[in-house]
This record gives C-alpha cells, sequence and structure tokens, in this order.
C-alpha cells in the first residue's frame, strides 16, 4: 500500500498531533498510530449512526491491526487519516488505513484494522448489522495486493 495516495481513501478525518505524541526521537511515536486508527474509524461509524458505544447490543472489537512505516510525522502536524474498507464477512470487516502529514499526498504509514462484530451481553460473534453492512459498504473498495498482514 506504500504507493496509495490521500485520493485513494474514500473517508479521511484530521486529527492534530500532541507534545506528548512525540518520542524521544522528535516524532510520533508508533504507539500513536494505532490510536488514530482507532479514532478514525469508530468516529467515521460513530458520525454514520452504526455505533453506539455506550449502550448499542452489537459492537466491534478489534481483533487485529498492522502497520508500516515510511515518514516522519512529529507534533505540530496534521494528521490526515484515509480508511477505506477492503473486506466485509458476515461478523467481520477489514479496514485498510492510510496516515498523511498535513497537506501531503504521500503515505506517511499504512496500516489495516480488523473489527469483529460481538453481542455486547454474551461477547460471542454476531453478524453485521445491515445498517452497519450498509455504511461500510459506502466505503468499500476492491482488495488489493499490499505490503501490510502479507
Amino acid at each position: 500500500m506504500r504507493e496509495a495516495r490521500r485520493a485513494d481513501f474514500l473517508h479521511v478525518r484530521a486529527i492534530a498531533t500532541r507534545w506528548m505524541d512525540n518520542d524521544v526521537y522528535g516524532h510520533v511515536n508508533n504507539v500513536h498510530y494505532y490510536s488514530y486508527f482507532d479514532t478514525a474509524v469508530n468516529a467515521f461509524l460513530v458520525e454514520r449512526g452504526v455505533l453506539d458505544f455506550h449502550g448499542g447490543d452489537v459492537v466491534g472489537y478489534v481483533v487485529e491491526t498492522g502497520c508500516s512505516y515510511y515518514r516522519s510525522i512529529a507534533f505540530p502536524d496534521v494528521v490526515h487519516v484515509g480508511i477505506r474498507v477492503t473486506r466485509i464477512g458476515t461478523s467481520s470487516v477489514r479496514y485498510e488505513v492510510g496516515i498523511f502529514r498535513n497537506d501531503e499526498d504521500e503515505i506517511a504509514a499504512a496500516g489495516f484494522f480488523v473489527h469483529v462484530y460481538v453481542d455486547r451481553r454474551t461477547g460471542q460473534s454476531t453478524p453485521i448489522p445491515q445498517a452497519t453492512r450498509d455504511v461500510l459498504t459506502s466505503i468499500q473498495v476492491p482488495a488489493v495486493e499490499s505490503p501490510v498482514n502479507t
């Protein structure tokens, strides 16, 4: 996915970096990238009205993530997180995530994020609700060979 550009993602969210995101090397520490993934994906679902993380009967649990880093980001940069769906199963969805620095078109980091939908009461996997499936389909692209998770 290193060749991916900002325009390849069907939804993009801006997230401001914070002073505390930088590590002793002067760039955003890798652990924060996963927070950016989580924020972008879940904010998208909340804004579309298909995630009620306080009272919903069905929620998505993160079961797998991965990230490859290509370019540094540092405070006070603004991170632009692009998301797209590459696979929708019965109870799981795979997102690809692109991290872009400020207004740059070149990808700084490429990752993936997998949710499995579960019944909140039982913790058991359950089919993705139709309304959620419809929202996910709106940002779905054909799966392509990616260096992430190969």
